[in-house]
């Protein structure tokens, strides 16, 4: 079965060549895909093809590849493939799940704790010998409600880290699993200190953070946003930093973030870039700029061990591709 790889790191392809073996016919293409992509004849007849989370399969993507039967996206969601067009044409889609539970809900914590204690900016001071206590006054987490929005299988590793932190803990999910002190939406946004975000972009979470939640928000409300970008609305986050409503943000995603790939890829991709991300991406630059701001390149995920686990379960994937059977299903393969 021809595979064509895409988004592929060096250490990625070297373990999938050998995945392959002789089962598939696969091309490695180290960019990602989106509709500004030219396939050409070498791969329009693919039958699986493997992205990550940086690619768009729209259905102007997925229309090229008319023998397309599978795909393998390496990562646990799936908002940047178009499901529907997928359900309509029996092409079955495959994740990763699981993999980053725990790297990602540790990051989480890390990401938090170098904002909130200020390490970027006293360890700037430091390297140029300009260190002043007072400009490092932080906040701890001891005795602090974190609202968790999203307890699925990270949301709840935050909430067990939390408790180690000794903080008070409270969640919002629509499918409640555990002992975890659930609410309603309405009660976690007005009760949390900090309110950490842990939940997939569906229709019902985008802009879940907006002006009209953030005014409920305790005054000085710290926000973490490890999930997606879009379920914040960037423009009501950054005016809510202006007039600190919020005290902090600290972000691992932010909307529009593919903005962010322009450069490495030289620019060739700015014009499948959509208008409102032009908007979005000056809204971020200002973002940056602000002392009571992290932002990381979408990274929580990003540790040997997760990669590993994302690579086993993506060769378990392929394997699965061989003879399957839409009746019973595989492992890993995502609902229609």
């Amino acid at each position: 079965m021809k595979t064509v790889f895409f988004d592929v790191q060096p250490y990625e392809e070297e373990f999938l060549k050998k995945a392959v073996k002789d089962k598939f016919e696969a091309i490695f293409i180290s960019s990602p895909i989106n509709e500004n992509f030219m396939v050409d004849e070498k791969i329009n007849d693919a039958e699986i093809i493997s992205v990550f989370i940086t690619s768009t399969l729209s259905e102007n993507v997925l229309k090229k590849f008319p023998k397309l039967k599978f795909i393998l996206t390496r990562s646990v969601g799936f908002s940047h493939i178009d499901m529907k067009y997928c359900k309509e044409h029996e092409i079955y889609a495959f994740n990763t799940p699981h993999y980053g539970d725990y790297t990602v809900a540790e990051y989480t914590f890390a990401l938090l704790l170098y904002t909130i204690r200020k390490i970027k900016k006293a360890q700037k001071d430091i390297q140029i010998d300009n260190i002043i206590m007072n400009d490092y006054i932080g906040v701890e987490l001891f005795n602090k409600t974190i609202g968790v929005i999203g307890a699925g299988s990270i949301g709840r590793k935050v909430l067990d880290i939390a408790k180690g932190f000794k903080m008070n803990t409270l969640a919002y999910d629509l499918y409640q699993n555990g002992d975890y002190n659930y609410c309603s939406l309405d009660e976690l946004i007005q009760k949390s200190d900090i309110i950490s975000i842990n939940s997939p972009l569906t229709t019902q979470t985008y802009h879940l953070i907006n002006k009209d939640t953030i005014a409920k928000m305790k005054d000085g409300v710290i926000i973490v946003n490890v999930a997606r970008g879009e379920i914040i609305d960037t423009q009501a986050l950054y005016d809510a930093l202006l007039n600190e409503k919020i005290a902090y943000a600290a972000l691992d995603v932010i909307e529009c973030e593919e903005i962010l790939c322009a450069e490495n890829q030289k620019c060739k991709d700015l014009q499948n870039i959509k208008d409102f991300c032009l908007e979005k991406f000056y809204i971020n630059q200002k973002l940056l700029k602000l002392p009571n701001v992290t932002i990381t390149p979408h990274m929580a995920y990003n540790t040997k061990e997760a990669i590993e686990r994302i690579l086993f379960m993506t060769e378990e994937n392929l394997m699965s591709c061989l003879n399957f059977n839409p009746k019973t299903g595989a492992k890993n393969v995502i609902l229609l």
